[in-house]
């Protein structure tokens, strides 16, 4: 049986993809900064290294006698001084040059659909930086590119849940984005696959319009929604530019991006955007 390293499992793919592990009794050891979310996510992985992934020093030998690497580093919301070049490419780095020091046999790494066409974000500018050199590390290799996880969607349902829904042009652009675990299933499956990239997403394509009426149908609120025309967005993503700092308008420029496109990708999983929102209802209340 090969021996996984998972990176990212404290956030949210990468705590399915443990579950996931776990569930199909597969060894993996985790990098983590703090062991106690696990536990708390009810995580169980075979070894617990306490390192910081963007401290080179700390992981050192972390892919000593392991075959597979699964890496879902990356942030979506800066924090702690970081940047995307810190996390989402230098810290992938770090991960690769130990697996190449321990000769692993393939790393997967989990970045974002259209990212090669997205690099003027930063976000994704530091994700293809990666893929660039993974794809020259001399290592098997996959990568896997989701449209959008449900989790991004929350915020349709707390505007929704405000009493008012903010969509860009019409309305009428589409995505099927995808539920972590079924994301998890084809992350792990990426072991033993021949796939180099997986473009990959939820089983229903849903218009921005379809997604917010769902939202507002769960909550049992009347559907309001205002529209934002493309000049409108073009001038906040300038003026956010402006006067705020990178931590703040990174997240808002990629957000404000690839909402104003289609974002679709090959159909996978059973979990629906509607059974997502209606357990967030639930937590709720």
């Amino acid at each position: 049986m090969n021996r996984v390293l998972l990176a990212g499992a404290t956030g949210y793919l990468g705590g399915y993809i443990a579950k996931e592990l776990q569930q199909r009794s597969q060894f993996f050891r985790t990098i983590v900064r703090n062991p106690d979310k696990l536990e708390k996510n009810g995580i169980k992985a075979n070894e617990i290294l306490n390192a910081e992934l963007t401290d080179s020093k700390s992981i050192k030998e972390c892919c000593k006698g392991i075959d597979i690497v699964i890496s879902t580093v990356g942030i979506t919301k800066q924090k702690d001084g970081l940047t995307y070049m810190d996390v989402d490419y230098q810290a992938n780095m770090n991960l690769l040059k130990e697996a190449k020091k321990s000769r692993v046999k393939k790393f997967i790494y989990v970045s974002v659909l259209n990212g090669e066409k997205l690099q003027n974000l930063e976000i994704c500018k530091a994700k293809e930086l990666f893929v660039e050199q993974l794809k020259k590390s001399g290592i098997d290799y996959c990568i896997i590119r989701p449209n959008g996880f449900f989790s991004d969607m929350s915020e349709f349902f707390n505007m929704a849940n405000s009493g008012r829904i903010y969509l860009l042009g019409n309305g009428e652009f589409r995505a099927n984005p995808i539920h972590g675990k079924d994301l998890a299933v084809v992350c792990v499956d990426a072991i033993d696959g021949l796939d180099k990239n997986i473009e990959i997403g939820g089983p229903e394509t849903l218009t921005q319009n379809e997604i917010a009426t769902i939202a507002f149908d769960v909550l049992g609120n009347k559907r309001k929604i205002t529209y934002i025309p493309e000049w409108l967005r073009i001038t906040i993503l300038k003026i956010v530019k402006l006067f705020s700092t990178s931590k703040f308008y990174g997240p808002v420029e990629f957000f404000m991006t690839v909402m104003a496109m289609d974002m679709v990708a090959p159909k996978y999983g059973k979990h629906t955007l509607k059974e997502y929102f209606k357990k967030l209802n639930n937590k709720n209340r």
